[in-house]
């Protein structure tokens, strides 16, 4: 709570989590809260960023922030809230033998928008993708990864390419979680299906690094 409470009175701006970084009280780490995911059931250090670093490590003897990379400072924009979400969105997890008549439940009961945690690259079975497209035809659908680090791309496996025509939109480099959120918050900031797909591709909070939306650029100028 002293850590934390050195890290909210910098110049730090943004949404954090800071825990402890290693078993004993020396240091805390701050956390990019869109980019945080807890590791262990009960470590001290169990929060840790994925996909990215730390913002920052706070002392707790000498009630002292380092910054550890780039930040935004306070002041350096103007507050814009909007605070409207769809409640209406799910994570669903594929494994193997997954009917996917899990898909089309969420479509028969009036959900808004699916993301699916799909295997390595973000895949799930072939017989899957009849019932995405069902689905993306009505919702956005947007697929990540079970795996820790990483990104998604759907563009090396015949699979992943599929969904990416069935209209399954890519998650790049963002957690399962986060992705679920910014999915419910995309779509209490709009309708309009082409606006849906920008926002959720687009970095808002730090949930997707500058180094998947370069990858992703580069295969979309492949022919």
């Amino acid at each position: 709570m002293i850590c934390a409470a050195v890290a909210a009175t910098s110049d730090l701006a943004g949404v954090f989590v800071v825990m402890h970084e290693d078993a004993s009280d020396d240091t805390c780490l701050v956390h990019r809260g869109t980019r945080t995911k807890k590791m262990h059931t009960s470590r001290r250090d169990a929060f840790r960023s994925v996909n990215a670093s730390p913002i920052a490590r706070v002392s707790y003897q000498e009630r002292s922030l380092q910054f550890l990379g780039d930040h935004a400072g306070r002041g350096g924009c103007e507050l814009s809230v909007r605070p409207c979400i769809e409640p209406k969105c799910a994570l669903v997890k594929f494994f193997p033998g997954a009917s996917p008549t899990i898909v089309d439940y969420y479509v028969a009961h009036g959900y808004k928008g699916l993301v699916i945690e799909g295997t390595g690259l973000g895949h799930v079975a072939s017989d899957w993708v009849p019932h995405v497209k069902k689905a993306a035809d009505v919702m956005p659908v947007v697929m990540t990864s079970q795996c820790v680090y990483g990104r998604v791309c759907d563009r090396v496996y015949d699979t992943g390419r599929d969904l990416l025509s069935a209209g399954a939109i890519e998650g790049d480099d963002m957690l399962s979680e986060t992705a679920l959120v910014k999915l419910m918050w995309v779509l209490g900031q709009t309708s309009d299906r082409f606006e849906i797909a920008r926002l959720l591709k687009t970095d808002v909070a730090g949930e997707i690094s500058a180094e998947a939306t370069r990858t992703r650029s580069t295969f979309e100028e492949l022919p």
